[in-house]
């Protein structure tokens, strides 16, 4: 029996993964960018297909679609923006907890739930600031240790 939490997962993965697939298509589709552009658009099309299928399966209680899930989650913790490299992967929602790296450091929050978010780059924000996805954490520890 699925708990009411897994479901929950379930939900904001379908629905994350769906909203995040048309985007990527409709960035690829667009074509007006460069080839690690369109590298970046093909990666994003792949991740939020694996995060829709991951949240189908787990809805239909198919083992697989835990272990899925658990990857997916794995992927959309880490927050990672710097001035040299930049990461973060958000599929239904977030809750956000970082520090900025600067001389004064400052840590921030932010959440949003219904969004849909992909970033790999070269580069990134002059304020570099690193953090980790609080409902991906937690959500990845629900799938690990709920069973």
């Amino acid at each position: 029996m699925h708990s009411f939490f897994t479901r929950v997962i379930a939900v904001f993965e379908i629905a994350g993964g769906l909203f995040g697939l048309v985007h990527q298509f409709d960035r690829l589709l667009g074509g007006r960018f460069s080839g690690v552009d369109a590298i970046v658009a093909v990666l994003g099309v792949l991740l939020f297909a694996f995060i829709l299928v991951a949240g189908i399966l787990l809805a239909s209680n198919d083992g697989r679609g835990t272990q899925m899930s658990i990857w997916a989650q794995f992927l959309q913790a880490p927050l990672i923006a710097t001035p040299v490299f930049s990461y973060a992967l958000t599929s239904g929602a977030f809750a956000n907890l970082f520090i900025t790296l600067q001389h004064a450091p400052r840590l921030g929050f932010d959440w949003s739930i219904a969004t849909h978010g992909w970033l790999l780059a070269l580069g990134g924000p002059s304020p570099a600031h690193l953090g980790i996805n609080l409902l991906a954490l937690v959500s990845w520890l629900i799938l690990r240790f709920g069973r």
